[in-house]
This record gives structure tokens, sequence and C-alpha cells, in this order.
């Protein structure tokens, strides 16, 4: 059974920094493409990053670039989102996704929450 475990939401003002982990079970990680996702109040989910398993290659939203970093430690079966310079505008429920194919994300986190104060 896979897992996908998010955990470092929280609440943070402007300009601030948070750092998500998804802890990843029940797949050969080091296979898998990560990425995240988010969803504000009234909203669709959003991509926000990925990283590829074999290339390493990273993807950003426009949003997000330059300010957020995504990393994984296969060797934990974990991937990070480390977000920086935080505005209001990045409030939303986060999730990790897990995909064997670039774009079929089909394993999905319970999501945390990230709200950024102004």
């Amino acid at each position: 059974q896979v897992q996908l475990v998010e955990s470092g939401g929280g609440l943070v003002q402007a300009g601030g920094s948070l750092r998500l982990s998804c802890a990843a079970s029940g797949l050969t990680f080091s296979r898998f493409n990560m990425g995240w996702f988010r969803q504000a109040p009234g909203k669709e989910r959003e991509f926000v990053a990925a990283k590829s398993w074999d290339t390493g290659n990273t993807r950003y939203a426009d949003s997000v670039k330059g300010r957020f970093t995504i990393s994984r430690d296969n060797a934990k079966n974990t991937v990070y989102l480390q977000m920086n310079s935080l505005k209001p505008e990045d409030t939303a429920v986060y999730y990790c996704a897990a995909a064997r194919f670039p774009g079929s994300w089909v394993y999905w986190g319970q999501g945390t929450q990230v709200t950024v104060s102004s």
C-alpha cells in the first residue's frame, strides 16, 4: 500500500520560510518522479514543482521560481519543498504526488496546510 505523508506546514508571516517534507512508503521511491501541488480555497489544484527520478531535472511553476526549491533524498524516501520569501498568495493546502511516468500523478498525499499572513 502506497502512502505519501506530508509534514512541515504551518502559519508564517510574509517573507518567511517553511520546509515541507513528504515521506513515501510502499513504492520504489527512486524510480518515481515526485512533485508538489497546492490548492487554495475556491481554486483548482495547481502544479508547484517536480523533480524527475532519472535525470534529476526540476520544473517549477512561474509563480514560485526563484523562491521554492524541490529536492529529494532517495535514501530516506523523502521529497522536500523549501519555500522562501513566502507571500500571502502562497496560502494553500500543499500536496505531494508521485508519478511513474511524466505527468501521470497516480499517488497523492493527504496535504498539509500552509498559511502566510500579511
